[in-house]
């Protein structure tokens, strides 16, 4: 026998069926929650949108019987016109042009690109045109809502929407380098989406949207914005990125308390060591894979962007000392970096 409720007056009612609740329209709570949800997602999408642009790629001289061998997405980062996009957008392009929102079309060229990371700058010859703010991709959490804008299969100002699915990916680019500190997320892409913006609930772009998985659902790729700042950062100064080379592949790994109290560590990730090329400069100094890279110089190492940052301000051929954890031991190594060659 089923059990009767009673209710403060007295008065008894039997249980409602599962039905019953099924058939009841959503409560002003639900109602709310998805209104902001979607308040969240315009926001961002009037703020943002005006600077995200699609890029043709041509082999001959744009006219009307134009070879367009290629198109993507990209993002303004300046008013004068610098936008920022994926290196596999661009590459071997002879002839660039960049469509706005507004279908205002515009010439562009490139000014650098770095394939380590799969990013490029281009800039349009125009002025004051809406921008995007860079923001910073370390406070960022899995299950965060981002928003992925673009111009998939041509189609311009296209919104997806999802969360925040891992951090600290690695991807290899087209060219079969290791991409460290991937965001992976489920805001669908398709075709086109390269270059464009991953942007967070502030309106803040938070990584370059860069690949899919063919036939796969719902797993989508960017370079976190942290990244694209210094890569912007060094293109901007010296034309190309400028990174010292170590020979190494390798990734973000939470270390073992028991490790950090042993040895006194300030951080608790490090580096772990994937693979090491023999006859890079890592490799000549005795470095192996499964090492953990603690310090470079005295300075702590949590992920593969401080061995980066460090690296690109470092001489390149002068020496540097590398604290590692070998199994339970700590030891210091001298490493001379090269410059990368690509």
């Amino acid at each position: 026998m089923k059990p009767i409720h009673k209710f403060a007056n007295g008065v008894s009612d039997p249980p409602r069926s599962t039905d019953d609740a099924k058939s009841r329209p959503a409560n002003d709570s639900d109602m709310e929650l998805l209104d902001t949800y979607s308040r969240a997602v315009v926001s961002v999408v009037e703020s943002v949108g005006p600077a995200v642009v699609s890029i043709t790629v041509g082999g001959k001289q744009f006219h009307q019987e134009a070879e367009q061998v290629g198109a993507g997405s990209g993002v303004v980062i300046a008013p004068d016109g610098y936008i920022l996009t994926n290196d596999h957008v661009v590459r071997n392009a002879k002839h660039l042009m960049v469509g706005l929102t507004d279908g205002t079309r515009l010439s562009a060229e490139l000014i650098g690109k770095d394939p380590a990371t799969d990013l490029a700058v281009i800039r349009a010859n125009a002025a004051y045109l809406p921008s995007s703010i860079l923001g910073s991709s370390d406070r960022l959490r899995v299950g965060q809502l981002v928003i992925a804008m673009g111009n998939p299969f041509g189609f311009q100002s296209t919104v997806s929407t999802g969360v925040i699915s891992a951090l600290g990916r690695t991807l290899r680019s087209t060219q079969g380098r290791l991409i460290e500190n991937i965001i992976q997320h489920t805001a669908p892409l398709n075709p086109g989406n390269s270059g464009g913006p991953l942007v967070d609930s502030s309106g803040q772009v938070a990584g370059i949207n860069t690949a899919i998985i063919a036939m796969a659902q719902g797993i989508g790729f960017s370079i976190p914005a942290d990244t694209a700042k210094w890569v912007v950062s060094q293109i901007l100064t010296h034309g190309r990125v400028r990174r010292g080379f170590l020979g190494l592949a390798g990734r973000q790994r939470p270390m073992d308390r028991r490790i950090v109290r042993f040895h006194g560590l300030n951080n608790h990730d490090a580096v772990e060591v994937l693979s090491v090329d023999s006859h890079g400069p890592a490799g000549l100094a005795g470095l192996r894979a499964g090492d953990l890279i603690v310090a470079i110089n005295g300075s702590d190492v949590q992920n593969v962007d401080d061995l980066h940052r460090f690296l690109s301000d470092w001489p390149i051929g002068q020496p540097v000392n590398i604290d590692i954890v070998r199994g339970q031991s700590r030891r210091t190594l001298e490493i001379v970096p090269k410059e990368a060659v690509e």
